[in-house]
């Protein structure tokens, strides 16, 4: 079983890790966060700051109950135990890419809830997430010796704030106390005829035998087949039984354990199967090799195996790599292995081009490689070496982390020397910097955070310059048509001319220098959506002098039209125009009715647009959009319009235009805007002696 813990920051889930590590025996005390001894936070910086930065994997095996030897699941071992591959995640929201990579390797996970907190708002992204990815989930409510522990409360709280389908396993006495312990509800406990009762209505909501059951014979529902229901309610992700215990004195732990086992899937998958697995992590090994985290969902990649990779952006052609060697994870360490089979999480080296959301082998049937499950970072800033010698090797270092973070997004500003990187929040940017130091020796400082916007085509543009006709100083022929796409289309290249009227190779060559051109359009910001047409394409044949050698100067080649496309994009995209947008984020907060009319006014302020508030109690709670930049200044305000009891939680949703004068991004190219500055940066060609007609 390959099991993922999530939480918000703070709630407890590497703790936890610990606590189902030392009770399977894996290690021999658990480690503390704070002192830096856990398993799983074994960067650096990670123990520096007592946060998980980045996912890291650890095995251990749950054991069958005592007398059950019938095997279970199919990922049962021979004692009839689980082996698990746990997955430690971030629970900080700017480090939420780290968590993406995971889902898409998980048979089911584990959300970690604070007892005294309740729901906060990462909390909710997750469960959201998990949910429609229909990933099953259990709910293990942590720190219930902590002074404030809540049970009804938090229960209520995450059916009114996270889902309604929830069956609490148990009771905890002494909660909020060093005493607190869970007691979980049994067939034959006195107080287990609610949890019974409780049971049935849920499950009778989520399925039709089960109520037919019901209405029949109430007795023919034993609690035997109730809890057998329960797991199959899980495992289709529409049902989660939550437990409640500490992971600080370890109570609840053991419940949770069994928990696992019985009801969330484990997949053994199809050794024999073709071979098909995700890459969810890489990182460099010592010497500077790459090393892919691998989750097989069929077949058995083994050491000196020539494996296919499939990239997300080409799903048809792929690259090969051979591997050269393998490990797997053993009771909380990754030993050698001869290969890694179907079901299991391995360790590749050798794969020297292999990326985060490849896939190895063949993909999954409807499974997208590299799909993005949460919103793209929206935030971006130019990162600067103290010493300016050192900006080179900056920007290998940058690349190296973007091999393990895709979403930080180099953008590399060749004019100015300059390399931007995307952001979730400030935090991933002191980590960044930290890392930089750290692991690279580089000092390095940052310009002001910005906010990264798009362009939306408005109309329909179009434009063209003909071979050997002024001012087209290129041998090419190209016209394009520009319009407007639906919203989340991307770019979509089509042909308005016959495919045989020129070589393959050219028609590629400006299909992608559009996508390419198309990362800054008329302000600088990347155009999403769009329909690009060509309209027109001609070329020279290839030419040859008398004593048959090839002339360039007389014979169109694909750099003619790499060079000749951004022009006439640009143009044809200024007579279709573009507006900018910026990201909107939806927010709710929630602020005590006496502070609500204070909080309102500050929302204006910062251009947020509320919607209608709603009263619970004594609360306010209002939900609305407000633009990207100004999320951070309403976090700062927000504790002190509230007396600290304002609660905000945000997430991007999407894109509105820019009031007023639309801001500009510096451009990293040769600027084909300005056809002067252009043509001087990009080599021209020479007439040559004597051409034939060109073909068109």
């Amino acid at each position: 079983m390959n099991l993922g813990i999530l939480a918000h920051i703070d709630a407890g889930k590497t703790s936890l890790t610990e606590r189902l590590l030392h009770a399977a025996g894996v290690i021999d005390e658990p480690g503390r966060v704070d002192d830096g001894s856990t398993q799983t936070d074994s960067l650096a910086l990670e123990r520096q700051r007592g946060i998980t930065i980045k996912s890291a994997v650890v095995s251990f095996v749950i054991d069958a109950p005592e007398g059950d030897d019938a095997g279970g699941g199919a990922g049962d071992n021979a004692s009839g135990g689980v082996k698990v591959n746990l997955i430690d995640t971030p629970g900080h929201p700017d480090f939420i890419a780290e968590v993406e990579r995971v889902l898409s390797v998980l048979d089911g996970a584990v959300l970690v809830i604070s007892a005294v907190e309740g729901v906060q708002a990462q909390t909710r992204v997750l469960l959201r997430t998990l949910r429609r990815l229909r990933i099953p989930t259990l709910i293990f409510v942590n720190k219930t010796d902590r002074r404030g522990a809540r049970y009804e409360g938090v229960l209520d709280h995450i059916a009114a704030r996270l889902t309604p389908d929830i069956v609490p396993m148990g009771t905890v006495p002494g909660l909020g106390t060093r005493e607190a312990r869970f007691v979980p509800f049994t067939a034959d406990g006195a107080a287990d005829s609610g949890f019974t009762a409780r049971l049935t209505e849920l499950l009778a909501s989520h399925d039709d035998a089960v109520l037919a059951a019901y209405v029949e014979d109430a007795a023919s529902l034993s609690y035997d087949r109730l809890r057998a229901e329960l797991a199959r309610a899980t495992h289709r992700a529409l049902v989660h039984p939550v437990f409640f215990g500490s992971a600080v004195t370890g109570v609840g732990v053991a419940e949770l354990a069994a928990g696992i086992r019985e009801f969330l899937p484990s997949d053994a998958g199809d050794h024999e199967g073709p071979v098909s697995g995700s890459v969810f992590k890489v990182e460099r090994g010592a010497a500077g090799e790459k090393i892919a985290y691998v989750r097989m969902f069929s077949g058995t990649v083994r050491t000196r195996d020539l494996v296919d990779i499939v990239t997300a952006e080409d799903t048809d052609s792929g690259r090969a790599g051979k591997v050269t060697a393998v490990t797997v994870f053993d009771q909380g360490k990754d030993v050698r292995h001869a290969e890694v089979g179907a079901g299991w999480i391995g360790k590749l080296w050798g794969l020297g081009d292999v990326r985060i959301g490849d896939v190895i082998g063949v993909p999954r049937k409807g499974v997208e490689p590299g799909a993005h499950h949460f919103a793209p970072p929206t935030l971006e800033t130019v990162v600067a070496p103290v010493r300016p010698s050192d900006r080179g090797a900056l920007h290998v270092a940058l690349t190296q982390l973007a091999e393990q973070d895709p979403l930080i997004g180099l953008r590399q500003d060749a004019v100015r020397q300059e390399v931007s990187v995307s952001l979730y929040g400030e935090v991933q940017k002191e980590v960044v910097q930290a890392t930089l130091a750290e692991d690279f020796g580089l000092d390095v400082s940052f310009r002001e955070t910005t906010t990264i916007c798009v362009e939306r085509v408005v109309g329909t543009g179009a434009a063209f310059e003909i071979i050997d006709k002024d001012p087209n100083p290129f041998l090419a022929t190209v016209g394009l048509r520009v319009a407007p796409a639906p919203l989340g289309a991307g770019v979509d290249f089509r042909l308005g001319v016959e495919l045989g009227s020129m070589p393959y190779a050219f028609f590629r060559a400006v299909e992608e220098t559009v996508r390419e051109t198309l990362h800054q359009g008329l302000y600088g910001w990347r155009v999403p959506d769009c329909t690009v047409t060509m309209t027109h394409s001609g070329y020279w044949p290839r030419q040859s002098h008398a004593h048959g050698t090839f002339d360039k100067s007389m014979s169109s080649t694909a750099g003619d039209f790499r060079n000749l496309t951004p022009l006439v994009l640009m143009d044809a995209l200024r007579r279709a125009g573009t507006v900018v947008h910026e990201p909107m984020h939806r927010f709710r907060i929630d602020v005590p009715g006496d502070t609500f009319g204070a909080v309102l006014p500050a929302l204006g302020r910062l251009r947020a647009v509320p919607h209608t508030p709603t009263t619970s109690g004594a609360s306010y709670h209002v939900e609305g959009d407000i633009p990207a930049k100004q999320v951070h200044a309403l976090e700062q305000l927000l504790p002190g319009l509230t007396r600290g009891e304002g609660e905000l939680e945000s997430a991007f949703d999407h894109y509105e235009p820019v009031r007023g004068a639309p801001p500009t991004r510096g451009r990293t190219d040769h600027d084909p805007l300005s056809r002067k500055e252009y043509l001087l940066r990009v080599v021209r060609r020479t007439s040559g002696a004597s051409r034939e007609e060109p073909v068109t």
